[in-house]
């Protein structure tokens, strides 16, 4: 997004007008014709009449759905990116509202390590326990792998929709707001970014619990206890506060996704062999459902809002925003990639994992693994570098609305003395509230069925065909209308099991757990 060379003279600049922007503070109004959105490679100057960054107003932002194309069907291919010019080059239509982040300029293969990144994160871990011991044997392997292919095709279809009206919506917020107005802008927004940030809180508990297991098994005292696991999970705020403030941007990621795909490898490897060789040699093991019948039943629902987590991220349209042209196609291929590459890993570990210890397996899965305590401290810290990538990707939609709103000027370098203040005190703040919950609360089990139940059936599931329905819908069958109907009613009722569900385990935590315990499994 940051300005790169004009491409040839054939290029020219495309206007990027939204009717209803915001004024630009005070100072700013003459720089605003100067601004340029580079959006993959390409020059595009916004009109004179257009707010600078528009920062994050939800007014502005709406005014393209509530303009009118919330009240019919919005054209599928109006949203094509074959837009040509007088010469028959092709130019890429503009972003749905000003950012300072970069759009367009990743690979599609760069932009499947991000997807891999995020979804064999450290929480892979607590599959075991959280999927297959409470859903058994047949129920869990059915369930784990058919979500994974209903996971998919949800992925698809919201791909399919990112340039609905010809705008590139960088942001999930704004395919909402463009397709229904401003009141499901705001809901999408809270909804959204309320998950993600349960999400980074329950990261930084998980990776406290790596730190704690490295110091435990490093400590040559008996001692090592008297650090508790609040302490941990301070210790790794801090680092995850000098990450996000030294990576500014998922664009700049590319590098530590790549890397967490290596961590991410080492961990769930050495996880399988140990739990393998320790499950040759145990007795037989008790893989029945534990607990009264009403907990087998919330334990169920509990486990179908941690496979929704387990296959998606909340943020795809933020992720396709990076890609390059065309982006419907690339990002086809880097879902392809998650969902055969980024998936393998994780299925055997969790089959693996609960085969080896049956119901009795525990939340944070290397705590139930005996084995040479070098492989495994190896694994706990490679659990806890990758924790640092995951928590910066589902981060990314907050960090980039801050970094927006108090930006002063587009071209101004990611490490000008006023972008690093922004990130140093944003983003610092951010990180210090979630470590201070993740500190208070430490379970990060109930985190995660949190928000599978909040985010990812509402958001990968229920919207998404819903918005296809009202974009694309005009023509189809009775058949093909009653199946995404279906899907939208299903996410619902789904939405509100799996929350109470989940309420219910943080409750149930809180009151056997006082604030800041000291626990070995959540």
């Amino acid at each position: 997004m940051v300005g790169e060379k004009v491409l040839g003279s054939a290029m020219m600049s495309m206007v990027v007008h939204e009717e209803g922007t915001a004024d630009p503070p005070a100072g700013l109004k003459s720089t605003v014709p100067s601004l340029v959105c580079n959006v993959g490679g390409y020059n595009n100057q916004q009109s004179d009449d257009a707010g600078p960054l528009d920062h994050g107003n939800p007014e502005a932002a709406a005014a393209h759905g509530a303009a009118g194309d919330h009240d019919h069907h919005v054209e599928a291919h109006a949203g094509s990116s074959k837009q040509f010019m007088s010469s028959g080059a092709l130019v890429p239509p503009p972003v749905s509202r000003e950012t300072v982040h970069r759009v367009g300029q990743d690979s599609w293969w760069e932009v499947g390590f991000h997807f891999i990144a995020a979804v064999n994160n450290a929480f892979i871990l607590g599959y075991p326990a959280l999927i297959m011991a409470y859903l058994g044997w047949a129920t869990g392997s059915l369930c784990l792998i058919g979500g994974g292919v209903v996971s998919f095709y949800n992925n698809c279809l919201l791909g399919s929709l990112h340039e609905t009206g010809g705008k590139r919506h960088i942001r999930y917020r704004d395919l909402a707001g463009h397709i229904y107005g401003r009141g499901m802008y705001r809901l999408t927004w809270f909804v959204q970014y309320f998950n993600l940030s349960i999400a980074n809180v329950g990261t930084i508990i998980l990776a406290g619990e790596a730190l704690k297991a490295i110091w435990a098994a490093c400590s040559s005292t008996d001692n090592s206890s008297n650090l508790k696991l609040a302490t941990w999970i301070v210790i790794a705020g801090v680092c995850f506060g000098l990450f996000a403030f030294v990576v500014p941007t998922l664009h700049a990621l590319r590098f530590f996704s790549t890397c967490s795909l290596l961590l991410s490898l080492i961990y769930t490897c050495i996880a399988i062999a140990l739990a393998f060789s320790n499950g040759l040699k145990s007795p037989p093991r008790d893989y029945s459902l534990i607990g009264t019948k009403a907990d087998r039943t919330f334990h169920a629902i509990g486990a179908l809002a941690t496979i929704a987590f387990a296959y998606n991220t909340g943020i795809l349209p933020e992720m396709q925003a990076t890609i390059r042209q065309p982006s419907t196609t690339n990002i086809y291929k880097a879902l392809g990639m998650q969902f055969t590459v980024g998936t393998f890993p994780f299925l055997v570990l969790t089959f693996v994992g609960y085969w080896a210890y049956g119901s009795a397996v525990q939340p944070y899965l290397l705590l139930s693994i005996h084995g040479p305590k070098s492989l495994i401290t190896i694994a706990n810290s490679a659990t806890f570098l990758q924790a640092l990538v995951c928590l910066h990707i589902y981060a990314t939609p907050m960090y980039e609305f801050m970094d927006t709103y108090f930006a002063r000027t587009k071209d101004e370098s990611d490490w000008s003395v006023h972008r690093m203040l922004v990130r140093f005190i944003t983003r610092g703040t951010y990180i210090t509230i979630s470590t201070f919950l993740g500190a208070l609360l430490p379970f990060f089990g109930d985190f995660i069925t949190f928000t599978g139940a909040m985010a990812c059936f509402p958001l990968e599931s229920g919207i998404i065909h819903h918005m296809y329905l009202k974009v694309k819908g005009k023509g189809f069958s009775k058949w093909r209308l009653a199946w995404h109907w279906f899907i939208v009613v299903l996410s619902g009722v789904l939405t509100v099991a799996t929350c109470i569900a989940a309420v219910r385990y943080i409750i149930s935590d809180s009151v056997s757990y006082h604030a800041f315990a000291d626990i070995q499994q959540v």
